[in-house]
């Protein structure tokens, strides 16, 4: 099996199993309880937060931990956006979002009333910085933009962003899902983050979101005071503490080298500079072979500011579950976009925020690569694509041959 659907998910790496299995095991207590047990349990997600706070530039009490990206945007977007301020009820986001934030959205548009901005973006997925400034109101409470997106891994100019809002006031929240530990992350630019454990190397049902010191959130679960009464619920101790070891593994390296280590450096995290270089040149090298292969096809998204290990492509006169089917029988995992709908393979709702034709965006297939591609298996689904579109083309010639008998 060729594995490029990183954007996905990401193996468990050793060092999020290894810091996982005792609370699998013996140390099983619920970290709510007084007793020996418990406070063993609470001492691991103590720990697993100031280490995770400390590699972020954050403060500890300013992370909240929840069950996954999902839930860390839909807490950023109904937890501020709710809350009472002297503003009125305007928000400010894009189609382009993860449906993470674009449902949640939607749903305060739709059913409480919110007045939404849903600002452009241009053909390679950029924000319309200009629409941005003009939209912004007395009345607007928030504005959510993703640092980078899941499908074309297009990098938005967070810093640019980020001015804009805190010149007129407005709080800023960011999808970071995608971008941490592939480019860097920069916490003072906004006032909430949201991250995924299952992105980076670490287990599934984990994540966090990074909620700057003196802002409030309301809750939008009940049931209990944890998490400083922000997110109820008995914590995933296991999974917390595989977070912490996979995020640290992952920016080992990254900010240093051997000639200039600072602290975080030691070789080898996926989030290294040499890492991410190395994956964006079988990025490209994958990219040209598929262009070689079928001269027709379109890569979607920015050429330069995106995150180095995602292609994304349109094949014209195809449909991406057709595609993505026959990637499948040639053992080559890729995807059509968000890994979130269900296995729906639909038009991207990405690639039409970003104005391109329904075909190109009903033919696109995202390939996204991480620490354990290898030039081999790029190789080998570059072959597997050639291979498809040969029989492709052979069914065509005998359809049209058909056709004239």
């Amino acid at each position: 099996m060729i594995y490029l659907d990183y954007s996905a998910t990401t193996p468990l790496c050793d060092q999020a199993r290894e810091a996982m299995l005792p609370y699998l095991d013996r140390h099983f207590g619920n970290p709510s309880s007084v007793h020996a047990a418990g406070r063993e349990a609470r001492a691991a997600i103590d720990d697993s937060r100031d280490k995770l706070a400390k590699l972020l530039g954050a403060k500890s009490h300013e992370l909240i931990f929840t069950s996954g990206g999902t839930e860390s945007c839909n807490l950023a977007v109904l937890g501020l956006a709710r809350c009472p301020t002297s503003r009125g009820g305007h928000v400010i986001s894009n189609k382009g979002e993860h449906h993470a934030v674009l449902n949640a959205v939607e749903y305060l548009e739709k059913r409480e009333g919110f007045e939404v901005t849903w600002l452009n973006l241009s053909r390679d997925g950029i924000v319309d910085l200009d629409q941005l400034a003009t939209a912004i109101r007395p009345e607007t409470r928030l504005a959510s933009i993703m640092t980078a997106n899941n499908e074309t891994g297009v990098v938005q100019p967070m810093r640019r962003i980020s001015e804009i809002c805190r010149e007129r006031g407005v709080l800023l929240h960011s999808d970071m899902v995608q971008s941490f530990g592939k480019i860097d992350t920069d916490l003072s630019l906004v006032d909430s983050a949201s991250f995924a454990a299952h992105k980076f190397y670490g287990p599934k049902g984990a994540g966090l979101l990074f909620l700057r010191s003196g802002l409030s959130v309301q809750p939008i679960m009940f049931g209990g005071t944890h998490e400083n009464e922000r997110r109820p619920g008995t914590e995933n101790v296991a999974a917390i503490a595989g977070m912490a070891a996979a995020a640290e593994w992952t920016l080992r390296g990254r900010g240093g080298s051997p000639d200039h280590p600072n602290d975080l450096y030691q070789p080898g995290g996926p989030g290294s500079a040499d890492e991410q270089e190395r994956e964006k040149v079988l990025r490209d090298e994958l990219g040209a072979r598929v262009t070689q292969i079928f001269s027709e096809a379109q890569q979607n998204g920015d050429p330069v500011n995106r995150l180095p290990n995602t292609l994304n492509v349109s094949f014209p006169g195809f449909d991406s579950e057709t595609l993505l089917m026959a990637l499948d029988l040639e053992g080559v995992c890729a995807s059509s976009g968000s890994a979130c709908m269900v296995g729906s393979v639909v038009a991207s709702h990405v690639l039409l925020a970003m104005g391109l034709p329904t075909e190109r965006a009903k033919s696109a297939v995202r390939f996204s690569l991480g620490k354990q591609t290898t030039a081999e298996e790029i190789d080998g689904a570059a072959d597997a694509i050639a291979r498809i579109f040969e029989r492709f083309a052979r069914t065509k010639t005998k359809s049209e041959a058909y056709a004239v008998a």
